[in-house]
């Protein structure tokens, strides 16, 4: 939506595109729409969402320190480092591939209820992991449980910020993602220093009993709105597949994913192979997940001035240029920690900007089947996307050269995917506006669309051509 002004929109909240493509929000009937408030009660959400984050993706993001210390250490002596690297990438596509039953149970049972599961998954994969033996231990316990308390806990939570805000929605959404920064930065210094000074068993109990204190308590505040938007709530709508926009968002997920990961899980150890110790591969990993608390709510706030369309594909693209351009040289733990900053404001972009731009190109009413879809179809991607590094890594004889060009370029394909959606939303708009154009000169009644869409149309009542796909990759609009 073009935010920022105060005239009458047509996209998100006026209209809701319907699954076969029709019109369905101009014409006879229209519904009345929901006005969120914009802030209030919203800004406590925003602070129970960025604690969740903090708590499950920030918890998730110390692995890295968990993966280092694995591969230094014969824990589990039977262990390969292939199925270390899929602990790490289960927990998060476990996370994914729970989406249609959390969604199922938000809707039968409520948002909060959906938390309280997802609370219990996660605390007893902790305590189950510190006392592990065997390395399918940790596969059902710090991957497939941790991962499904974290997936009801994500899915239960992330639809929340966007139900309170219009103008301000980005900026809440990247608050509220920023959590998980803030939280890999605290939990991957303190996993190292608890598995230094008490053993890996107590680090597992501790943060257990930790996260499962202050979710419970984020947990009893959150409040959703599904009711006052009318929120479909459903978990699988396949009919979504028919929409180009929505494929071109799934690309965009799935080539994030697979950089993204790699290089969350890969920092902290690649530290190692160029002569850093166990301690300062943990600080990088740290100061990782800072750029990322550091990145996100500025992205979230200039997303609603510069566009959210354009903020996610330029944003993405710095991150693979990032990577290329520094990390392949970064061989010094001052450059590492530069790169972990720089980098990490732009990693997560896609974490930041997925339920507002989802918000923009699907709707709100489908964002929750939507989001439900895309977690599934990232499930691949993040199961493998640390293994395939590793292997890349093990190619090329334990040089991350290959992994390094390898996430780098993934980057940058997700931010064409996202350049490719924004065109696609242009000619919308476009269409939108001569629709409206068409019903003002049936109506006698004067409506303005968007920011500048009438320019656009040149004031046609009639026929109208949409502008060229190529040319509209190339014009600028805040989108």
């Amino acid at each position: 939506m073009l935010e920022g002004s105060n005239e009458e929109v047509v996209g998100e909240g006026t209209r809701e595109r319907s699954l076969d493509g029709d019109d369905n929000g101009v014409g006879d009937g229209e519904k009345e729409v929901d006005v969120p408030p914009d802030g209030g009660y919203g800004w406590v959400c925003v602070a129970c969402c960025f604690v969740i984050n903090a708590h499950t993706w920030g918890l998730n993001s110390s692995y890295g320190v968990f993966l280092a210390y694995y591969l230094a250490n014969s824990v589990f002596p039977d262990a390969t480092r292939l199925q270390y690297a899929f602990i790490g990438g289960l927990s998060i596509s476990q996370a994914l591939i729970v989406s249609p039953v959390a969604t199922l149970t938000t809707r039968l049972y409520g948002t909060r209820t959906t938390l309280l599961i997802g609370i219990f998954f996660e605390t007893i994969s902790f305590i189950g992991a510190s006392f592990a033996t065997k390395i399918w231990h940790l596969f059902l316990t710090q991957g497939i449980c941790f991962g499904w308390g974290m997936g009801f806990l994500f899915v239960g939570s992330v639809v929340i910020a966007p139900q309170w805000f219009s103008t301000k929605r980005s900026l809440a959404n990247g608050v509220s993602a920023a959590g998980s920064g803030i939280g890999g930065l605290v939990y991957s210094l303190a996993a190292q220093a608890m598995i230094r000074d008490i053993s890996l068993a107590w680090a597992f109990r501790i943060l257990g009993l930790v996260a499962c204190v202050v979710n419970l308590a984020a947990a009893m505040l959150i409040k959703d709105r599904n009711k006052q938007i009318g929120s479909s709530q459903l978990s699988f709508h396949y009919q979504l597949f028919k929409r180009m926009e929505f494929l071109g968002l799934l690309a965009f997920g799935v080539t994030s994913m697979l950089a993204y990961v790699v290089l969350l899980f890969s920092l902290p150890n690649y530290a190692k192979t160029v002569g850093l110790t166990a301690a300062q591969g943990s600080i990088i990993g740290a100061v990782l997940n800072l750029g990322q608390a550091l990145g996100r709510p500025p992205i979230g706030y200039f997303s609603d001035s510069f566009g959210r369309v354009n903020m996610a594909a330029s944003m993405t693209f710095l991150a693979g240029f990032f990577t290329l351009v520094i990390w392949s040289f970064a061989k010094s733990f001052g450059v590492l920690v530069f790169f972990a900053i720089i980098g990490g404001m732009f990693a997560g972009t896609f974490w930041a900007i997925v339920g507002p731009v989802w918000s923009e190109i699907i709707g709100l009413v489908e964002l929750p089947s939507s989001l439900s879809i895309t977690w599934l179809v990232l499930v691949l991607p993040t199961t493998f996307s640390e293994p395939i590094g590793l292997e890349i890594v093990s190619f090329n004889n334990g040089s991350y050269t290959g992994a390094i060009l390898f996430t780098g370029f993934m980057y940058i394909g997700a931010a064409g995917f996202m350049w490719l959606v924004r065109a696609w939303k242009i000619g919308d708009l476009e269409e939108q506006a001569a629709i409206l154009e068409r019903k003002t000169a049936q109506n006698g009644n004067a409506v303005m669309v968007g920011e500048g869409a009438g320019e656009r149309m040149g004031g046609v009542r009639g026929e109208y051509k949409k502008t060229p796909f190529m040319k509209r990759l190339f014009m600028w609009q805040k989108l």
